[in-house]
């Protein structure tokens, strides 16, 4: 959001799943997207069996960096330094669009200048890569008709995340690869209703439809009839930090989710008044002092608007489970419970409401939502719908372009800690496992945490897959089997985030961006000791 936003004017997915998977050429990078957005990953595979060709830039080896035409097998926190690596060699070698540039961007010729020191041969000793891989993975990019790049928090998830989408953003700028078909910029949200939670105001800083707190205030409260705040909320982060009495956390598990997760414990256990809300009694919902139950998807009626941008009608299928209720209905009867007059007597009326203030989704309706979900933009009745953005240019009126430095992680290898972790996703299981996890077939495939270490890491360690070993970082430790893989480079540990009993947050580093407050999940030194 912070960097697309700032560079475009809007910071959604640009083009539709499958449109952006026409392209002629696909840099992937910092996404798993086999294991963590499969149905994407299943079309990006036929792409390349038509042809087209792929750039991967990831420190894992995943299942599309071995079909990749080029994998970039960075060192953790790279990032930055290899996307300049990649503008730099295609000014280099002629291959901007040049009309692109003129016509629909500012500040290229700054950024020019500061990616002029980013030369292979500079990047490769910086990010362990090879050179001729950095021209490769350059040419593959600058040369194709159409260029597609989809990401998601292996970019987002550093303390540079914000640099790393800009830096992004500069490649497709400079080559022209936004506004057409089978190009863009795509980032990958993580779950069915990310955007749709964007897009509703569940950020700190504006209310529904990205309308800024600072100018949108008054307009929301002559419309909800209550006074509303205009200055900037709170991400998650700052809300654990201490300052906060209540908090009520609805579908969410930060005890697992987010980094440094003894703080976080230590936090919950603070406030006077804890309320959660879920379909399971997660880690979290232990903390409380209520829980209030959830309805699963299949229990409710509304939309969801996905990574694309589409806003898609979900029915319900059974009967509510129990003694629990939808959201909306819950959260309406609390609101009158403390005095308001919230007069919502179904979905519907909460939808059309939506229409009314968030205005990409003004020309919108369940009738016709009800068959196909309509990609917003869509700001009038008769409008179809806004497959691919930016098509007259970027929205703000010009792209810009940054220039910008690399600065890499907070935390490297060191005597005490000489090993970088990072984490991700597996196919079988979701964030948490709130959910998978109480799936018996998808417990049946993946039921424990398996740490990834190189060959060269594990023979040093006297260690063979199935190993126990004690993992340590500046924040706390916590004890996890072994699999020794060809996946993960020397000096580089992987894990998942899904098990409770090897809860891997509890070693990352909470360390934020400074511009989206997202914490450096994606980099922390390690020790590992054997048991």
């Amino acid at each position: 959001m912070a960097g697309l936003a700032t560079v475009l004017g809007s910071g959604a997915m640009t083009n539709s799943i499958d449109d952006a998977v026409t392209a002629d050429a696909f840099l992937i990078a910092g996404s798993n997207t086999t294991e963590a957005h499969p149905v994407i990953g299943a079309k990006i595979k036929r792409a390349l069996g038509r042809g087209a060709k792929m750039v991967v830039i990831d420190p894992r080896r995943t299942e599309l960096a071995r079909m990749a035409d080029v994998h970039l097998q960075i060192k953790p926190g790279s990032d930055v330094a290899v996307l300049n690596c990649l503008l730099h060699v295609i000014i280099d070698q002629g291959l901007l669009d040049t009309d692109y540039i003129r016509q629909h961007t500012e500040n290229f010729a700054a950024t020019k200048a500061m990616v002029a020191e980013y030369t292979p041969d500079y990047v490769a000793n910086l990010a362990g890569v090879e050179k001729k891989d950095l021209v490769e993975a350059a040419r593959i990019y600058g040369c194709a008709n159409s260029a597609a790049v989809f990401y998601t928090m292996g970019i987002t998830q550093h303390r540079n995340g914000t640099d790393n989408v800009r830096c992004i953003a500069n490649l497709a700028l400079a080559t022209g690869n936004l506004g057409r078909p089978g190009t863009g910029i795509n980032p990958l949200r993580g779950q069915n209703n990310v955007q749709g939670a964007c897009d509703m105001g569940a950020l700190p800083d504006v209310y529904p439809g990205y309308q800024p707190v600072g100018t949108a205030a008054a307009k929301f409260a002559q419309l909800w009839g209550t006074e509303l705040p205009d200055n900037r909320g709170l991400t998650v982060g700052e809300m654990l930090a201490g300052s906060l009495k209540a908090m009520y956390i609805i579908g969410e598990n930060p005890v697992l989710s987010d980094p440094d997760s003894n703080h976080v414990v230590e936090a919950l256990k603070k406030l006077d008044f804890l309320v959660v809300q879920d379909l399971f009694l997660t880690e979290t919902a232990q903390l409380a002092d209520i829980v209030l139950p959830a309805v699963s998807f299949a229990e409710k009626e509304g939309t969801f608007v996905n990574t694309e941008r589409r806003v898609q009608k979900v029915n319900k299928a059974i009967q509510a489970v129990g003694q629990s209720r939808a959201d909306w209905r819950v959260l309406t009867q609390l609101a009158n419970l403390m005095g308001h007059k919230w007069d919502y007597s179904c979905p519907q009326d909460v939808f059309a409401e939506i229409t009314q203030v968030a205005p990409a989704f003004a020309g919108l309706s369940y009738a016709r939502v009800e068959q196909e979900g309509i990609p917003w933009p869509c700001p009038k009745p008769d409008h179809p719908g806004t497959p691919i953005l930016h098509q007259n240019g970027p929205a703000r009126g010009k792209g810009i372009f940054s220039a910008i430095a690399h600065k890499g992680a907070q935390e490297t290898p060191d005597s005490e800690y000489p090993l970088l972790l990072t984490t991700g996703r597996n196919l079988f299981h979701y964030h948490t496992g709130t959910m998978s996890r109480n799936a018996s077939g998808l417990a049946a495939q993946r039921d424990t945490e398996l740490m990834e270490i190189s060959f060269a890491d594990a023979q040093a360690l006297d260690l063979v897959s199935g190993s126990k070993v004690k993992v340590i970082s500046r924040r706390g430790e916590i004890t996890v089997p072994v699999e020794v893989t060809p996946r993960v480079p020397q000096g580089v540990v992987f894990m998942t985030f899904h098990f409770r009993e090897s809860a891997a947050n509890i070693l990352t580093n909470p360390v934020l961006d400074p511009e989206s407050l997202t914490p450096e999940l994606k980099v922390a030194a390690v020790r590992i000791e054997k048991l």
